[in-house]
């Protein structure tokens, strides 16, 4: 049985999503929820399902350096097999990201390698593109480019706006987050791709 570790910045509906598939014949468990963020609602919503919740509140430390020693203190002592960011809105060095170097999984709001970074579902319209979607991949010292996991696709229609798009993915991410997952802690890396 895998152990799994995961990160959040806010109210953790992936987080959730993960955590409610990981029961039964499914390859893994939750260990660990840990946020930047001591406000977070994940956070207590982990807690309620008996998941240990840890908050290390990035703003108390001069540095990410710091704050990323801070934040290791209970992910290396959960000890876990696989490391699940989601909705994790800090960017990890690449110091950081060695600890868990081919077991750290991330979400992205787009099909990679379109559109890294922030304001996604508004770049794909204002690109005039048709299709839209989320990418599960590996994580690695280069922001939103590792290896990609899996893919699931949204059109794009006509009168979208960022926030009407941004809830058809959100779907999407729902459906393909713990769909990864389960086949990672599996032993498959081969990609899947949803419609």
């Amino acid at each position: 049985m895998k152990r799994v570790a995961l990160l959040i910045s806010g109210g953790g509906s992936n987080m959730l999503t993960l955590v409610r598939d990981m029961q039964g014949d499914h390859p893994a468990r939750p260990v660990l929820v840990a946020s930047n963020d001591p406000r977070a609602g994940g956070l207590a919503k982990s807690a309620d399902l008996g998941i240990p919740t840890r908050a290390i509140d990035h703003r108390a430390y001069p540095t990410r350096a710091a704050f990323e020693a801070a934040l290791l203190e209970p992910l290396l002592a959960a000890e876990p097999d696989i490391l699940c960011l989601a909705g994790f809105m800090r960017i990890l060095t690449p110091a950081f990201v060695q600890h868990f170097e081919g077991r750290m999984l991330n979400i992205h709001p787009s099909l990679l390698p379109l559109y890294p970074g922030l304001h996604t579902h508004q770049r794909a319209i204002d690109a005039g593109d048709t299709h839209a979607g989320c990418t599960v991949h590996l994580v690695t010292p280069v922001l939103d480019d590792g290896p990609i996991l899996g893919q699931a696709r949204v059109p794009v229609l006509p009168g979208d706006t960022a926030e009407t798009l941004a809830a058809r993915v959100l779907v999407q991410e729902h459906k393909l987050y713990p769909t990864v997952l389960r086949r990672f802690a599996a032993g498959q890396t081969d990609p899947v791709y949803l419609a």
